[in-house]
């Protein structure tokens, strides 16, 4: 299943005259389709609520790239662009005109006739950002007009993308099933009575996003995995005990979080879960679960290695009763 595409930004290079290339929408001369496509466990794909891995840090994958396009597709792009705007009425004179000087570089000035008679000799490269972040500062600094690239040379820009990039997109990508813990008791507890918490490993897998680029000379795959590795809960109350304490539930040796509660434990302290100190009243508390991932990749040619770690998390609604008892 493919994830929503992101749109080529071709950097018209005129100052203040450079048109920006509208966002969203089709391959409809006004914009170029990214080239990348995502299949695995992307938005919708779960079967049901879902959520995005939430990077640990500052980090962030990137908001802009730079894709190959064959010489034939970037001269029918800028033909398109310079006929839609050049004939759309009441389109503003720098728009033409901006389109206008774009079209004689490419055709008629720097470059002859868009390159079409090197073909096969190399290809040309544009800015494209991410739809979804194209308004984020971080979407700005693919500024390079397009550029032509030989066969076999490496673009000379960041984010010129390869594995390692395509890695860092799916990463974004990745959608991971909302998964509720499991409680003993469940819903209701009482004060001072220890409270178990637990993911099984059945309901508790590694997920995986794949993205592939297949432009003309450049053919590029990697996945990126999100493997499970421990589970914080936080009570939702000052008023409450964590075990351990410092609330963090690591994954043991058979794949699960915490321990299932059975009979007989209730006077045990459990390896996952809460206590808590004082009712919630009329209301309820809710228990914030967040699971931490572990984040790798793989791709083309043998390359790999890790990403920041994801963290990704729900709450629950949990009533706190005081345990009643009749003096005689």
């Amino acid at each position: 299943m493919l994830a929503s595409p992101a749109y080529a930004d071709v950097n018209l290079g005129n100052g203040n005259e450079g048109a920006q290339v509208e966002q969203g929408g089709s391959n409809s001369g006004k914009t170029l389709e990214s080239r990348i496509s995502f299949s695995g466990s992307v938005n919708g794909s779960t079967g049901g609520d879902s959520g995005s891995l939430a990077p640990v840090g500052d980090w962030t994958p990137p908001a802009c790239w730079y894709e190959p396009r064959s010489a034939g597709e970037f001269a029918k792009y800028i033909e398109n662009m310079y006929e839609t705007t050049v004939n759309t009425p009441g389109q503003h004179g720098y728009a033409k005109t901006s389109v206008g000087k774009t079209r004689d570089k490419y055709k008629d000035g720097e470059y002859e006739n868009y390159n079409l008679d090197k073909k096969d000799e190399g290809n040309w490269w544009v800015a494209v950002r991410d739809e979804d972040r194209w308004m984020e500062p971080e979407a700005q600094v693919c500024d390079e007009e397009p550029f032509w690239v030989e066969n076999g040379a490496a673009p000379p820009v960041e984010n010129a993308v390869t594995p390692e990039v395509l890695a860092e997109l799916a990463y974004n990508r990745i959608q991971l099933p909302t998964t509720e813990v499991t409680l003993a008791p469940a819903g209701t507890t009482k004060v001072n009575l220890p409270t178990w918490a637990w993911l099984d490993k059945a309901k508790f897998e590694k997920v995986s996003v794949t993205a592939s680029l297949d432009a003309g000379a450049v053919n590029i795959q990697a996945t990126t995995t999100a493997t499970p590795v421990s589970l914080t809960l936080k009570p939702g109350t000052d008023d409450a005990e964590t075990h351990p304490a410092s609330g963090e539930c690591t994954l043991s040796g058979d794949g699960s979080i915490g321990e299932p509660y059975a009979k007989g434990k209730a006077d045990e302290t459990p390896p996952c879960g809460i206590t808590y100190l004082r009712s919630s009243g009329d209301g309820t508390f809710d228990l914030q679960a967040t699971i931490t991932w572990d984040i790798a990749w793989t791709g083309t040619g043998g390359a790999g290695g890790d990403l920041p770690d994801g963290t990704f998390g729900n709450t629950q609604a949990v009533t706190v009763q005081e345990i009643q008892s009749v003096n005689r």
